[in-house]
């Protein structure tokens, strides 16, 4: 992009890229194309918001919404159906062992499955501090526990150190000092499907884009007692996933004949026929007929949960400046989760400092 190379015609770019490339001016517009063609009103509005809109809340497109992913969870049914484990599970927390439709239940139920001597965990969830892993993770119970990083005109200050954000901190330090499988201080997408796959987690915290793995019996030796659920709801009955997956963005360094044959690419694969075909193929369609589709949902047994994910997404800052935010977060979230450090409220009020600094800096906030 820095060199305005003409090698590639599209890219399949993640959302953190928008901002920049479209700012920076490597990606051509689409709106017009996107709403000409219907391709506005065939995706899930999330999708469409994370994957393809900048400035947030303009209107404006700079991508199709492709590989629809976000987090959802795997579970053993095999644990959670044995009788013996059912009837001890509701003495103890006085209601039916299942998968758990809120946080609080998903803690009960990692706490006891949690079993040391047996080499048994509740749950495994993303704490890898390379990347973006950790802080993916944790939003999934910032969001649901109705929190944001900031408000809608890009202020973090009360939103991001907010109560219910230093709750979400809590809980996510608690789920893997209590639950996390012994190892797993640096996991992501492959060491929770390892953790599965080795029989150590009862739950496993994944993108969706990875659970193929898991209902293949030649990889997992519990694909048939492998279930899947969405994101719990938080204790306001608020309930979201962090958003994984990509959009498909035309180069605008290419000559117009090129883009052009982009155009009618992207317009071919977004109609509703060759979605259907995408998501027979395996593909993660973000468009709404498929995922509303009965076949579609029961094509594999993470479909349904899917579906249903795509419609509950949230994501971090897609803004140019998009790395020194997410680093200054995972930071931040890193010493009270991994390393029992500070104090959840001083962690998120130092997060929420750091934030208003670079968003200044960005000329996205007034001082």
């Amino acid at each position: 992009m820095a060199a305005q190379g003409t090698s590639y015609d599209m890219v399949v770019g993640d959302s953190q890229w928008l901002g920049t490339n479209s700012t920076q001016g490597n990606y051509i517009e689409l709106t017009d194309f996107m709403n000409e063609n219907n391709l506005t009103d065939t995706v899930t509005p999330a999708t469409l918001q994370y994957y393809g809109e900048y400035p947030p809340a303009s209107g404006t497109y700079w991508a199709y919404p492709t590989e629809g992913d976000a987090n959802g969870w795997a579970y053993r049914t095999d644990l959670f159906e044995d009788p013996d484990e059912m009837a001890a599970f509701e003495a103890e927390y006085g209601y039916p062992l299942a998968p758990p439709e809120t946080m609080e239940q998903l803690m009960d139920i990692a706490k006891f499955f949690t079993r040391p001597d047996e080499g048994l965990y509740g749950s495994a969830i993303y704490t890898q501090v390379d990347y973006d892993a950790l802080v993916m993770g944790f939003q999934n119970m910032l969001f649901s526990f109705g929190a944001d990083w900031s408000d809608e005109n890009f202020n973090p200050e009360g939103v991001i150190n907010s109560p219910e954000a230093v709750a979400a901190l809590e809980f996510y330090g608690e789920l893997y000092e209590c639950c996390q499988p012994p190892g797993m201080s640096n996991a992501f997408f492959a060491e929770v499907n390892d953790a599965m796959i080795g029989g150590l987690a009862a739950m496993g915290m994944n993108y969706y884009a990875f659970f193929p793995a898991l209902s293949n019996p030649e990889v997992n030796p519990y694909a048939d007692v492998t279930g899947y659920f969405i994101n719990p709801a938080g204790p306001g009955g608020e309930q979201f996933a962090a958003l994984g997956g990509q959009g498909i963005s035309v180069i605008s360094h290419i000559d117009e004949e090129r883009q052009q044959a982009s155009l009618d690419f992207i317009k071919w694969f977004g109609s509703d026929e060759v979605q259907k075909e995408w998501g027979d193929v395996g593909g993660y369609s973000a468009n709404k007929a498929v995922l509303a589709d009965p076949a579609f949902l029961e094509q594999t047994p993470y479909n349904a949960s899917f579906a249903e994910t795509m419609g509950m997404v949230k994501d971090f800052y897609n803004i140019p400046g998009y790395d020194p935010l997410l680093f200054a977060a995972r930071d931040e979230i890193s010493k009270y989760v991994l390393g029992g450090e500070g104090d959840p409220q001083e962690i998120m009020d130092e997060v929420a400092r750091l934030h208003s600094e670079l968003l200044i800096e960005g000329g996205f906030l007034q001082e």
